[in-house]
């Protein structure tokens, strides 16, 4: 039996997290949920988003997965996300796109991986007022986290058999600091046989809209990272479709890439595929590839069929009607 944890999160946390459950536990895996909340509703009763219990139990069960936690704008508790990938060291952020047929977009084939460099950059959090005219927030780069996320690049290049590895970077302007980090990729991808280039971060942009298909795995800085996996997102049909991971040394924590969605909160129409997807790489990271396989092929029919999606797919199914569709399918494999 695994024990992890689960965050439901909020707004639209809770229904996802709960079809996420239900198709999990219907491939027959063997787990028990070590339930826990953080968040805004969390605030009054802890006078913190992240009480250290939630901490500790991921600390205990080594691997959790989470519901979107809303983030105020401009104001009010940092993000729950980054203080936990800066507490647990979860310096590798991982996130896969990668087209499903069935689901409406300009591009077909898209298969590619952003890695991104996930506890320091400007999310870091070291800003300060200057006076009462500006602010100003500090970027920092590290030789050791650059060479931990380049590092983690090539070896899932070549775990997966991966063709090539794409470092992104602005290192024309900001020369000290992603020179550092393109620097540090460089002497790293001397060590390996995997093709290897870099990328201006606006040229990348560019180019993933225009020739999506030449990219394999990019590895980049933080706030790129979060930029351009959400650009790659839209290659695929949004952010309702698109899995990520939080891995570092010792822990792991799996989220869907997308925000809360408190505007369609409690109206069963959410689409649960993303954080469906982020459960599929947790059981591929507990070595249960065929359970795994099993939802993602079940994932793939649902879709080429096209009769149950959806609203953000272009369907009218409810949250719960997508959910018990992918379950049959699965029990009829």
């Amino acid at each position: 039996m695994y024990k992890i944890t689960l965050i439901p999160g909020d707004g639209i946390g809770p229904e996802v997290s709960k079809a996420m459950r239900k198709v999990v536990e219907a491939t027959g895996v063997n787990i028990e949920w070590d339930i826990v909340e953080a968040g805004e509703g969390v605030m009054e009763e802890f006078s913190t988003p992240l009480p250290q219990h939630v901490i500790d139990t991921i600390k205990k069960n080594k691997i959790a997965i989470k519901g979107p936690i809303t983030t105020p704008v401009g104001k009010g508790f940092r993000s729950v996300n980054v203080t936990l990938r800066q507490e647990l060291d979860l310096y590798a952020n991982l996130r896969p796109v990668k087209s499903f047929k069935g689901i409406k977009s300009r591009y077909e084939d898209i298969d590619l991986v952003i890695v991104r460099e996930n506890t320091e950059d400007l999310y870091a959090g070291i800003e300060h007022k200057l006076g009462n005219y500006g602010a100003e927030s500090i970027k920092i780069i590290t030789r050791e986290a650059s060479e931990k996320i380049a590092e983690f690049a090539f070896k899932y290049a070549v775990d997966n058999k991966r063709k090539k590895v794409t470092a992104i970077h602005k290192a024309n302007i900001m020369k000290l600091s992603d020179g550092l980090f393109l620097d540090v990729y460089r002497n790293v991808a001397s060590k390996y046989d995997v093709d290897y280039d870099d990328m201006i971060v606006d040229a990348a942009s560019m180019n993933l809209v225009m020739t999506p298909e030449k990219f394999d795995v990019m590895v980049m800085p933080n706030l790129y990272g979060d930029i351009l996996s959400d650009l790659c997102a839209g290659l695929v049909g949004g952010l309702g479709i698109v899995p990520g991971a939080n891995i570092g040394k010792e822990y792991a924590v799996f989220e869907a890439v997308h925000g809360s969605a408190p505007q369609i909160a409690g109206k069963n129409m959410a689409n649960p595929t993303a954080l469906i997807q982020s459960a599929v790489m947790m059981l591929r990271y507990l070595g249960e590839y065929d359970k795994a396989a099993k939802i993602e092929d079940s994932l793939s029919k649902v879709f080429l069929d096209g009769k149950v999606l959806t609203a953000d797919l272009g369907g009218n199914a409810t949250t719960e009607e997508f959910t018990n569709e992918i379950c049959r399918v699965m029990e009829n494999k």
